[in-house]
């Protein structure tokens, strides 16, 4: 399928990649609302190819439990015989991305005996400058770097990157940094972090309005259908499930062979079926947040008072729920947080629906 809007955000994007490399940009939003799509429209299809060299680390392909699992993510080895130098030559010639940054086997062994990221980071700093002097501008982009959030050697991990990517850009301005993220606490976690301020700018890839929903229906409905939709049924499609471009087109999908209605009745009850059973088990798991040192006990009737303030707004100061219960229901990915604007609101528009008519009685 061919890629569809976001106009206003590459346009942003591509914007900032021409400039000197001088922030760490941090792109969020909600779960599938795009951001993935976009960053490689982006890369396939926006980049000038003799201009950028990009390397792409996507942490959700890959299971990540120790250090070096993360190393190994980082590089893609090569055999003994060529120099650095002469391997990210004939590399970068023709390749405008790429999902690893060369390193000799020898090297890499090396680097993961001795158990630092200070020779890591040296390594790959040698290699961004080589780049540089075939004169491409280097782009890291890390998708869903929060799944390192917690990682430990000598101190959190995530911090020890933060502060090489500070070097990178702010610094040297030698490459620049994207990072991806579907996790909104941990995007408030970098938000409120000291050592990032005035270091990094943040881009919000959010759900379509409705105008641009409808338009998208409309793309949609020509590419899969081969017609144009109703425009009571767009509005239709777009009172169950929103803005969300995934199930927008999951919709469009099966419809070719089901009912409408049919289709939107079996998404709204398969996310009141999820809602409801996530209700009922409350009381049985008793979970429990870590605050600090305090240990705080998640109650039932907390989280039922704090989703019934959705009951007739999409979007709900985060003040007015108290800090574990909103962060326990943004780990469970019922509710999306945006830091910048103090917001929460449900992860999406069928999770929305969801609450209004579970907790209609309540």
């Amino acid at each position: 399928m061919k890629f569809f809007n976001r106009e206003k955000e590459m346009e942003y994007i591509l914007h900032i990649l021409n400039r000197e490399p001088d922030d760490i940009y941090f792109i969020y939003g909600p779960i599938n609302s795009g951001k993935t799509a976009l960053i490689n429209e982006i890369i396939n299809n926006g980049l000038n190819k003799d201009k950028y060299v990009v390397f792409y680390f996507d942490l959700r392909e890959i299971f990540i439990s120790k250090y070096d699992d993360f190393i190994e993510v980082l590089f893609e080895e090569y055999e003994y015989g060529k120099k650095p130098t002469e391997v990210i030559k004939s590399l970068i010639k023709d390749i405008p991305s790429l999902y690893g940054i060369p390193i000799p086997k020898n090297t890499l062994e090396e680097i993961l005996k001795k158990k630092t990221t200070k020779n890591v980071f040296r390594y790959i700093t040698s290699v961004l400058i080589d780049i540089k002097k075939e004169g491409k501008q280097p782009i890291i982009i890390i998708d869903e770097l929060q799944k390192i959030g917690d990682m430990k050697i000598n101190g959190f991990l995530i911090y020890e990157l933060f502060n090489y990517f500070v070097s990178l850009t702010k610094h040297k301005h030698l490459c620049h940094v994207l990072c991806l993220s579907s996790d909104s606490l941990f995007i408030e976690r970098v938000y409120n972090e000291a050592m990032l301020y005035g270091r990094c700018k943040y881009i919000l890839v959010d759900d379509f309005d409705k105008e641009t929903a409808l338009k998208f229906m409309d793309f949609l409905s020509k590419e899969i259908l081969n017609k144009k939709l109703p425009n009571n049924e767009k509005e239709l499609i777009y009172s169950y499930v929103g803005g969300k471009p995934k199930d927008i087109k999951y919709v469009i999908e099966e419809s070719t062979f089901k009912d409408l209605r049919e289709v939107l009745d079996f998404m709204l009850n398969d996310e009141i079926s999820k809602l409801d059973m996530f209700l009922e088990v409350l009381d049985y798991l008793k979970p429990k947040i870590e605050i600090g040192n305090k240990v705080i006990e998640i109650k039932k009737e907390d989280v039922i008072k704090a989703l019934k303030l959705f009951k007739e707004s999409y979007e709900v100061n985060k003040k007015e729920i108290p800090v574990p219960v909103y962060i326990y229901l943004v780990k469970r990915n019922i509710l999306f947080l945006n830091p910048q604007k103090r917001i929460l609101k449900p992860q999406s528009f069928l999770v929305w629906n969801a609450i209004k008519k579970l907790l209609n009685g309540h």
